[in-house]
């Protein structure tokens, strides 16, 4: 990704992040997260990564709610963003946090004996 991609990516992630605390109002997007936006080399199509605290149930219903308001957060983020064509946004469920805490979860139900003292002056 070049430094322009990555640049249009942060603001629009940006962008989009205030718009869904401000001017969203279903309560069905709640507590989201935009976690990451990639544009293609032509910035005309964007995937936005999105991550919401809650059951996994959640999940169906974030993305309807997102797919509901794809038209207005595309129109909201062409307004403020200088680009020839506002980028088509592609919603992703972002499962990397759900990993990251599975593995904690995992971790902590691990049964590790302490080592001894003597094992380590060895």
């Amino acid at each position: 990704m070049s430094i322009k991609q990555d640049r249009m990516g942060g603001r629009i992630r940006q962008i989009l992040s205030e718009l869904l605390l401000r001017e969203v109002s279903d309560p069905r997007l709640y507590g989201l997260t935009v976690t990451e936006v990639e544009l293609d080399l032509e910035m005309q199509y964007a995937k936005v990564w999105v991550n919401a605290l809650g059951e996994e149930e959640r999940q169906k219903e974030v993305m309807l709610a997102l797919a509901h308001a794809n038209g207005f957060l595309r129109r909201e983020v062409g307004k403020r963003v200088r680009l020839r064509k506002t980028p088509e946004l592609f919603f992703i469920w972002d499962a990397s946090l759900d990993r990251g805490e599975r593995i904690n979860q995992l971790i902590s139900e691990l049964d590790i004996p302490p080592e001894d003292d003597d094992d380590q002056r060895d």
